[in-house]
């Protein structure tokens, strides 16, 4: 149900790739535990766009979201992120971030 309602509550604001990471994608969630997704938008979002998105996800899950957008995503944390990231629904293509840093390899 949960998978569906963010799958839902995302895409019909233009996602194009999300995922789950941290506590939830680790299967270690309590029940205080808040859920860190994932996201790449087709457009550029603005600031009051993502909370209101994100608030939009906590209100249908009755939960604490933490909404992260590809873009803002620290390259200190980018390892972390991705090595948890439990990938829910994938328009296409990989995720920005994985395209540019692997690169020069």
């Amino acid at each position: 149900m949960a998978r569906e309602t963010i799958i839902a509550i995302l895409t019909r604001n233009d996602a194009e790739w999300i995922a789950v990471f941290g506590s939830y994608a680790r299967g270690s969630a309590n029940p205080s535990s808040d859920i860190d997704i994932l996201v790449r938008f087709a457009r550029k979002k603005s600031l009051f766009s993502l909370v209101r998105i994100e608030d939009e996800l906590a209100r249908a899950l009755c939960m604490k979201v933490d909404l992260v957008t590809e873009n803002a995503v620290s390259p200190y944390l980018a390892d972390a992120i991705y090595r948890d990231a439990v990938v829910i629904y994938d328009a296409g293509g990989l995720p920005h971030i994985f395209t540019t840093s692997l690169m020069p390899y």
